[in-house]
């Protein structure tokens, strides 16, 4: 592990130093093995809780958490192990200095101009309905059009960082952190972190160290800016520090950290599985038959996704002789889906299988339980289906079979959507070119691979095999909660060296 410096970004970023500069520093007696953890997102409460990071952590330093207001019982969990759970607050802000984020935010976005970023560009246009909407969105896309450059990206990052500074509307966090005097402030996830931005920055105000968690392979080029500087960033793999070193040149390699990523922590661990008669049992699936495993995506990046799973439940019917024989689908509906749109098809089509999805409405948080549910339904399946999906890699990592569909439900027009383009996006083009996963293009096509991936299912083996070495080396082994968490008490044991 590199050595780390303390506060190196710190002397890289003017506008962070000069924040840093005028204010008071901590109390000298601040604890060097305290970490206060930021849960602006219930998925965070998997990752880090669920995994046993934050255990690993406590066992050698002590930990704080700020979240955001979680449901009872995980409340009630957090309380009894790390202590009282600090609120996580949303305070409302000068119109300004949101106004210099959404700018800085559309001008990245068009900086980067990628097939996810026009994809992301798209969507934020069909946002804007009404005529002051479209007006609104318009001039801010004629701001921002100047500054989508890397100079442009530079002074309008200073510039939103002094004001955000400057026009402050509470001092909650800072009261907060010279109470807790924590020597790293971690946020869970930066791509939800808007809830989190006035504690983070808060911290940094008062010369605490911060770091975050890029949450997910496509965040970097499909999520738009990370819009606080950190001290410190921990990714999934080798791709995304290297993209991450090349979008924020500012940074230097030492201040980004690998550790793979605690969400697939559960697969590799034998406590969650289940014999496949106890999972069939639990979803109401019979055991002697196959089980095909669709998951469905968000309901305006998918639409028409309830019309294309009834359309494969069909073709299986089909490809099994009737109702009886046929494979069975299970569709894992996205969990953050809280549209209701596959209600109607559970209503109509019994054969197809909906497992409940344990996740809390608050926050959407997962509860541990889930954990079981996902990696069985991995484990029992005889291949998967999804829209570019990041189960397309968890199914790669145990072997299974993974069809993506490559083209439009019969209700969807290709004028406003294509399924396809999402194939071409810069995190999961790889995937495809891998030929760990197959395309497929037509009704026709899917009925072909389908038939093709159940008869013969070690088909793209080696090439599953090779994708997981490329994109995750020796990380998918159960541990990368434990290399988290030794990552956080490495920078908290350099902090005053």
């Amino acid at each position: 592990m590199s050595d780390l410096k303390p506060n190196s970004y710190f002397r890289l970023n003017d506008s962070a130093q000069t924040a840093r500069n005028s204010s008071a520093a901590l109390p000298p007696d601040v604890d060097l093995r305290h970490i206060a953890v930021v849960v602006p997102r219930g998925e965070v409460i998997r990752n880090f809780v669920h995994s046993g990071t934050l255990d690993f952590v406590a066992e050698k330093a002590e930990v704080s958490i700020v979240s955001v207001d979680l449901d009872d019982s995980i409340a009630k969990n957090l309380t009894e192990k790390f202590g009282e759970i600090h609120p996580l607050i949303e305070y409302p802000e000068r119109w300004l200095v949101r106004f210099e984020r959404e700018i800085l935010d559309a001008a990245h976005n068009r900086w980067l101009w990628s097939p996810a970023a026009q994809s992301r560009a798209r969507l934020r246009d069909l946002e804007a309905v009404s005529i002051k909407q479209k007006l609104v969105h318009t001039a801010k896309k004629i701001i921002s059009r100047p500054f989508a450059n890397r100079a442009g990206l530079r002074a309008l990052s200073s510039i939103e960082r002094r004001s955000s500074r400057a026009l402050k509307t509470t001092d909650e966090y800072v009261k907060l952190w010279q109470k807790l005097r924590p020597s790293l402030v971690f946020n869970g996830s930066h791509v939800h972190s808007r809830v989190a931005i006035q504690a983070v920055q808060a911290a940094q105000w008062l010369g605490i160290p911060t770091a975050t968690f890029i949450f997910s392979w496509d965040n970097l080029t499909s999520q738009g800016r990370v819009l606080l500087p950190y001290d410190y960033y921990i990714v999934w793999n080798e791709q995304l520090k290297k993209q991450l070193l090349e979008m924020y040149r500012n940074l230097r390699p030492e201040q980004v950290f690998v550790t793979g990523t605690p969400q697939f922590d559960f697969h590799f661990q034998s406590k969650f599985y289940q014999s496949r008669t106890d999972f069939c049992a639990e979803i109401g699936a019979s055991e002697l038959r196959p089980i095909v495993l669709y998951t469905t995506g968000m309901a305006n990046h998918m639409p028409g996704e309830p019309e294309l799973v009834e359309q494969i439940a069909d073709i299986l019917k089909e490809i099994g002789g009737g109702e009886n024989n046929a494979p069975q689908l299970v569709v894992r509906v996205y969990p953050k889906d809280l549209t209701g749109r596959f209600e109607s098809l559970k209503a109509r089509r019994k054969d197809i299988i909906f497992p409940k999805i344990a996740w809390e409405k608050s926050w959407l948080t997962p509860r541990y339980e889930d954990s079981f549910a996902l990696v069985n339904a991995l484990r029992h399946c005889a291949l998967g289906i999804n829209v570019a999906s990041t189960v397309s890699l968890e199914l790669c990592m145990f072997d299974k079979p993974v069809i993506n569909v490559g083209y439009n439900p019969p209700n969807v027009s290709e004028k406003s959507l294509r399924y396809a383009d999402y194939y071409d996006f810069d995190h999961y083009h790889p995937l495809v070119e891998s030929g760990a996963v197959e395309l497929a293009k037509s009704a026709d096509e899917m009925r072909d691979l389908i038939r093709q991936n159940l008869a013969a299912p070690e088909r793209r083996r080696n090439e599953r095999k090779a994708l997981m070495q490329k994109m995750f080396g020796d990380t998918l082994d159960g541990n990368s909660s434990r290399r988290v968490a030794q990552v956080l008490l490495k920078i908290t044991s350099n902090q005053n060296r």
